[in-house]
């Protein structure tokens, strides 16, 4: 009658736990491929390419190994991989024996009736070893070891996407200062152009052959492109400052040649893109392991209506005096037991525990699911960005070359006494803006395509992994 008791009592265990929303992350599937985008070999090479093969420049290459070592965010994350990994070590300690020595002694005062000297307390003392052992027949303690190993796996994947979107602003900024350098030189050649032109005028105004007007409109042209000049001069410290930021320093000049910026030859990533690559993304990969973990929290927390088993034993010495130890076999004192322990009654804690589980779960499949869509969006931007900033670039050229012709003329007529000064003055100023605009578009197609190496999971590759037993380890 027993048996048949303990098992219509696991049957109700069994029967009684709650039915969970189930939603699977193979509801939302990404696309076969970009739109009106083709698949080449030299893009499938991405999958294996580091940001050094990636941007051959060893000034920016030193810069970012500087960011990658120094930067406190990774230094700070490289603590929470630690940290995971010391959960992972205690969450498998928990399924194994636990073994400990034990030591005591004291006073007992026995009940009158137990035995014939109980009106006299007791001295006792004891010493051994106590094993106790929880059997792990639901693989709750396992899974719970394999939950957090993935959630291990998790951070190192979290650090990664913190290592690519360092190595992108690194790289940013870096570009910008070129860009931005020679915008400062174009403004200070173009008053230093004005002002020999304005010597032209009072020469002219001299002679009468024109008035005070066309000098006061050139000091004004000069006065302007001063607080431009101050202005990007600005600009320049506030982005050395957020540089040497990310560097992890405080600071100081960020050495660089920016002579060659429009040389600057561009990746050919642009012309394919596969949806694979998605795949090296470390936010995705984060997104994958942290849902795989949270399927096996469900799992735990499920195992937890079940009845677990223990197992309970000791052997030592035990005397009622410490001075009476004879040794072995006679002071030698040990037991062995087990037990099964399963809720009965106030299983509310229990039940809500496992809700909490699949809720959590269902939340990081919709956290997976804004992975991939956050992904495939930044890529897909990134595309049309890249194709329409080319175009706009090729444009930009041709109206910077065909102003620089237009000066050349105007320079000439206007010695010459063929056309007003307004003429020359809005030549100049038309072929300064274009050429400003066609270094902002330069650094603009070079931070697009840096965009695009990141949105693609660029940029972790080639460091050093945190050091871990159990990185490579199976459970």
């Amino acid at each position: 009658m027993k048996r048949i008791g303990i098992f219509f009592l696991l049957l109700w265990n069994f029967s009684c736990i709650p039915a969970l929303y189930e939603r699977d992350k193979e509801d939302l599937k990404l696309p076969d491929q970009f739109e009106n985008w083709e698949t080449t070999e030299k893009a499938q090479k991405l999958q294996t390419e580091i940001w050094k093969q990636f941007f051959n420049e060893p000034q920016l290459i030193s810069l970012i190994d500087t960011a990658i070592e120094n930067n406190q965010e990774l230094a700070v994350l490289e603590q929470e991989i630690s940290i995971a990994n010391n959960e992972v070590f205690a969450r498998q300690g928990e399924y194994l024996p636990k073994l400990s020595l034990q030591a005591d002694s004291g006073v007992e005062q026995k009940e009158r009736f137990s035995t014939p000297n109980a009106n006299s307390p007791t001295l006792f003392a004891h010493g051994g070893l106590i094993m106790s052992w929880e059997v792990d027949i639901w693989k709750k303690l396992r899974n719970a070891t394999k939950s957090s190993y993935l959630r291990y796996l998790a951070s190192i994947e979290g650090k990664r996407y913190v290592v690519t979107n360092l190595v992108a602003e690194i790289t940013d900024t870096y570009f910008e200062l070129k860009s931005l350098d020679n915008q400062l030189t174009l403004v200070e050649n173009y008053i230093e152009v004005l002002s020999k032109v304005k010597e032209i005028v009072v020469l002219q105004r001299e002679a009468g052959r024109t008035t005070s007007l066309a000098v006061k409109r050139f000091e004004a042209e000069v006065a302007k492109n001063l607080a431009r000049k101050y202005d990007i001069v600005q600009r320049i410290a506030i982005t050395e400052n957020r540089h040497n930021f990310l560097l992890g320093r405080f600071p100081e000049r960020i050495n660089r040649n920016s002579d060659d910026f429009l040389e600057i030859a561009l990746p050919e990533i642009q012309k394919s893109v596969p949806v694979d690559l998605l795949e090296n993304r470390p936010d995705i990969k984060q997104a994958s392991l942290v849902l795989e973990s949270r399927k096996l929290d469900i799992e735990v927390a499920r195992a937890r209506f079940y009845p677990s088993l223990t197992i309970d034993g000791n052997i030592g010495y035990e005397a009622f005096n410490s001075k009476h130890f004879k040794g072995t076999p006679v002071s030698l004192a040990y037991g062995l037991g087990g037990g099964i322990i399963a809720p009965l009654i106030n299983r509310k804690a229990i039940e809500a525990n496992y809700a909490t589980a699949n809720n959590f779960q269902i939340q990081a499949i919709y956290n997976y699911e804004v992975s991939l869509l956050k992904a495939f969006t930044e890529v897909t931007n990134q595309i049309v960005k890249i194709k329409n900033l080319s175009q706009k670039y090729e444009a930009k050229n041709k109206q910077v070359q065909n102003l620089k012709e237009s000066v050349e003329i105007s320079n000439i007529l206007f010695k010459a006494g063929r056309i007003d000064y307004i003429d020359v003055l809005f030549s100049q100023r038309d072929f300064l803006e274009a050429q400003v605009e066609a270094f902002e578009l330069k650094y603009s197609l070079i931070e697009a395509n840096v965009g695009l190496y990141k949105a693609l999971g660029g940029g972790w590759r080639g460091q050093q992994e945190p050091e871990g037993k159990r990185k490579n380890g199976t459970f």
